[in-house]
């Protein structure tokens, strides 16, 4: 018997090519969302150096790795069968895609829904906050909504701040459990990544003529400080006397 001689599979020339695109396409994106000042929704300030660090290495890579293989290109041969978790080129081809999903939609702002997953007394006091990053100092109406949070989780009497004057921004979310002439107004905590994201708030209490404000609106709201029972509990309540829309502010979380 005589068996035909098999000839060996040319090699596809394409795949070292995606490969490079794959990893020049992440080195844009994460440029692409430091310049379009996108980076903060995604993670904290403190780590930009590194994300920037990373697209301008991965681009580096990227171009030395297209100039090899542009030299080489006529002495590309097959490599040595092993296994792969997936056929050639799928690895790359998976990252690409990812790369190129971020480049086409733009990374969202937390809002009310994720706060909602929370119970509504989570929101105004919580073990994660840092409570030694509020100063004592600070003049109350300058205080911000994290600020007064970090304060409650020090002194949490709210009998203790009745009567102090009280100036926050924070987008509006309405726990179904809160009475009609009330919402949490609230504000997405950073410490590390989006995934790490964590909600704060303070209970608003509106006036009688107060109209009724969407989900996920942005307000600076101007008040006093008082103690309200809501659902069952003593907590601190903004009594509003002054509510004003606001555009969400370039930088809408707080680290």
């Amino acid at each position: 018997m005589t068996t035909q001689n098999r000839k060996p599979k040319r090699p596809n020339l394409l795949l070292p090519w995606l490969d490079v695109i794959a990893i020049a396409a992440w080195g844009i994106l994460l440029l692409k969302y430091w310049l379009t000042g996108k980076l903060n929704l995604l993670i904290h300030p403190n780590y930009f150096w590194l994300a920037i660090a990373s697209g301008i290495s991965l681009l580096i890579i990227a171009f030395f790795r297209a100039e090899e293989l542009w030299r080489r290109r006529r002495d590309i041969v097959p490599s040595a069968e092993h296994i792969n978790l997936f056929p050639p080129g799928w690895g790359s081809g998976l990252v690409l895609t990812a790369a190129i999903l971020g480049l086409i939609f733009t990374p969202r702002v937390f809002a009310s829904d994720q706060a909602l997953q929370r119970d509504a007394s989570e929101l105004l006091g919580t073990a994660r906050i840092k409570p030694q990053a509020f100063s004592a100092s600070t003049p109350p109406e300058k205080r911000s909504l994290v600020d007064w949070v970090r304060e409650l989780n020090v002194y949490p009497e709210p009998d203790k701040y009745s009567g102090q004057k009280v100036k926050v921004q924070g987008f509006v979310i309405h726990p179904p459990s809160l009475q009609k002439d009330y919402f949490f107004l609230g504000k997405f905590v950073l410490t590390c990544c989006a995934a790490d994201a964590y909600p704060v708030g303070l209970p608003v209490k509106l006036t009688p003529n107060s109209e009724q404000y969407k989900p996920d609106s942005w307000l600076e709201v101007e008040g006093e400080m008082v103690t309200e029972t809501l659902s069952g509990k003593r907590q601190l309540t903004i009594a509003a006397n002054s509510i004003k829309k606001i555009p969400q502010p370039k930088d809408p979380y707080s680290y």
